[in-house]
């Protein structure tokens, strides 16, 4: 508690007890870098001590966040767990209400999100012979009662607003209940939490921690304002203003950025100890608006200075995975699984077939079909271009059984999910990776360790593993995995096949399947080399110095270099950034994106802007000073 004059001023921590004891609902605001976490875990353990056989229920975005509270409060009365995992925890045992719940929701005209395909609406009693009942799972499959992490949000906010009963049950079971990271959440969560337990008179208290200006992820509640107030019910807010990460120059570029929004301005921390002080004085720090008319961006690495290849230290920070894919040296991966125009054919021809009401023969190849539906390609399209430019391709493709064929999905998302910022991370629950790419990180990973020497942790993934009977078996084995480590040119299908051979990676079922009902997206890859999917798992486990913006919420790195490139991305508009300008929602999407990228910064702080104007350079003096505005022409 610190005392100016004759006011007693409270810190956060006691402003928040106070609400607490009031019995008031809370959100506690924290800019970057501010210690939120820590000052989540000081309360939980308070109201433990206070509240001795309460049970606390804390919530977080990520199972790496789950993880780093547990560690943090280890306590048999605490349940820490994402927040899919909390609610169907809270409504699995309800099996009836999900069935009815579930029904309602499928029937509802209002609601496209929980449909099942080419069925307008069901019977009453269409889940009564589940043998499992309804399911939770990482994929969606409501034909067979399996939802998954969208269809959970939308069935508990129905459980919880229709049967007060249930409301009940969760007050009486969490006395306290925590929620970490808010702005993540989706308006389907706030609603449980702040209007349908309002139906139980039962007592409890909702603490929120988060911070507004960090919420960049599309369909999130993005902040409380609806709820915030100092009347009875309303949600208490309390500030957290100082800063522990960022050196001063950086938190000051910060508080330029957001003085106009929502008012929250850091300053530095009372922790002498703080990471960002030295000696008591918080560090200046170095932040540079860097621009140039070329687009050379080794020229800018060259003038930091900075060690690229220390990915753990140093960040490259780009919007959109296709702005690093040529980089990192995965290029034509993305390109198969981003932009085969001839799969997005299928998609509008799937379309006019659907809309048409066209029968189409049983036996018919992709290029029958094309010529049925008549559908006049634009040679002067994005579509009509690649076409031409690969025709060999574009034939193959039409020789497919279009009932084969139709049913082919590509999306950068099978390619590029579970990317991790450095090799300690864990990956995201629910993986998007189809079976090839999962079967190609096998492999690679069998490589990774073995060329890491952590021999224990190869022997145990390898599938070699279970012919180790004998001392010869694994001078065999030895063998085998240094043939394999030397990729050379080999494409990804040779190291497919020598990986199945030499027992490091066998050929399964999913893999199998993949090559049957996938041919066309097979025959794409295989030819690949298999030294680009190596850069592409780099990335991927965080071993490059390359990062999406968005990925990088929540982690710090000694020297940031943020990249102000949209690519043709149209949600974002850099230029209305510096400006103050365009469209509402494009421009507080930028300021956004652009305040989570610096506030990622300990020490230094890089900019690159290509050939902007004349008034985003001006803007960027006032940002940044004269002298940290850098042309390298």
């Amino acid at each position: 508690m610190a005392e100016t004059g004759l006011e007693i001023v409270k810190d956060e921590f006691q402003q928040i007890m106070e609400h607490i004891t009031n019995g008031d609902n809370f959100l506690l605001s924290g800019g970057a870098g501010s210690g939120k976490t820590y000052s989540l875990v000081e309360i939980i353990r308070q109201v433990i001590k206070d509240n001795p056989t309460a049970k606390v229920a804390c919530m977080t975005y990520t199972n790496a966040a789950v993880k780093e509270i547990e560690e943090r409060v280890n306590h048999e009365n605490l349940n820490v767990t994402t927040i899919h995992d909390f609610l169907w925890d809270n409504i699995k045992n309800y099996q009836k209400e999900l069935k009815y719940g579930l029904i309602q929701l499928i029937n509802d005209p209002a609601q496209t999100k929980v449909k099942i395909d080419a069925i307008a609406s069901i019977d009453a009693n269409y889940f009564d012979e589940l043998e499992d009942g309804i399911q939770y799972k990482e994929f969606v499959r409501l034909k067979e009662g399996i939802i998954s992490h969208d269809e959970v949000l939308l069935i508990a906010n129905y459980i919880f607003m229709y049967y007060p009963k249930i409301c009940d049950i969760l007050k009486d079971r969490f006395k306290f209940i925590f929620i970490d990271e808010y702005q993540d959440t989706h308006k389907e969560v706030v609603d449980i939490f702040l209007t349908q337990l309002k139906q139980s008179k039962k007592k409890n208290i909702i603490g929120f921690f988060g911070d507004a200006m960090q919420a960049i992820y599309p369909d999130t509640i993005g902040d409380l304002d609806a709820y915030k107030g100092s009347q009875s019910g309303e949600v208490k807010e309390v500030k957290k203003e100082q800063n522990r990460r960022n050196p001063r120059l950086v938190y000051d570029l910060a508080n330029r950025l957001r003085v106009h929004t929502d008012g929250l301005i850091q300053t530095h921390s009372n922790d002498l100890n703080a990471p960002n002080m030295i000696n008591g004085i918080v560090k200046e720090g170095n932040i540079k608006f860097i621009y140039s008319n070329d687009g050379d961006l080794q020229k800018v690495r060259n003038y930091l200075g900075w060690d690229f290849s220390n990915s753990e230290a140093t960040k490259e920070l780009n919007l959109t995975h296709n702005l690093i894919a040529g980089k990192a040296g995965f290029g034509t991966l993305m390109e198969i699984y981003d932009r085969d125009r001839i799969v997005e054919l299928k998609k509008k021809i799937t379309t006019e077939i659907k809309d048409r009401n066209l029968v189409i023969p049983d036996n018919a190849t992709f290029g029958e079909v094309i010529d049925q539906v008549n559908l006049r390609i634009n040679p002067g399209t994005v579509m009509g271009q690649f076409l031409t430019n690969n025709m060999a391709l574009y034939q193959t493709a039409r020789n497919y059984p279009f009932a084969i064929f139709s049913k082919i999905y590509l999306d950068k998302d099978q390619l590029l999910d579970d990317k991790k910022q450095d090799k300690n991370d864990d990956n995201k629950k629910g993986s998007k990776r189809d079976n090839l790419i999962k079967h190609l990180f096998k492999i690679q990973n069998n490589i990774f360790l073995y060329q890491n020497k952590q021999y224990n942790e190869f022997l145990r993934v390898t599938d070699y593993r279970h012919r180790l009977t004998s001392i010869a078996h694994k001078k065999l084995l030895k063998q085998n995995i240094s043939q394999l480590v030397n990729v050379g040119d080999k494409t990804i299908e040779q190291i497919i096949i020598e990986a199945d051979e030499k027992g490091i990676a066998l050929i399964d079922d999913n893999l199998s399947r993949f090559i049957t009902e996938k041919e066309y997206v097979f025959n794409r890859v295989k030819d690949v080399k298999f030294s680009e999917f190596q850069n592409l798992y780099n990335y991927l486990e965080g071993l490059t110095p390359f990062s999406t913006q968005h990925k990088t919420k929540g982690d710090e790195f000694d020297n940031v270099i943020v990249i102000l490139d949209n690519g043709r991305w149209n949600d974002y508009n850099f230029e209305y950034l510096f400006l103050n300008s365009g469209t509402e929602s494009v421009l507080r999407r930028t300021q956004k994106i652009f305040y989570v990228c610096c506030t990622r910064a300990k020490e230094n702080l890089a900019v690159y802007f290509h050939n902007p104007s004349n008034a985003v350079v001006q803007k960027a003096k006032v940002w940044f000073g004269e002298d940290n505005v850098i042309p390298l022409m």
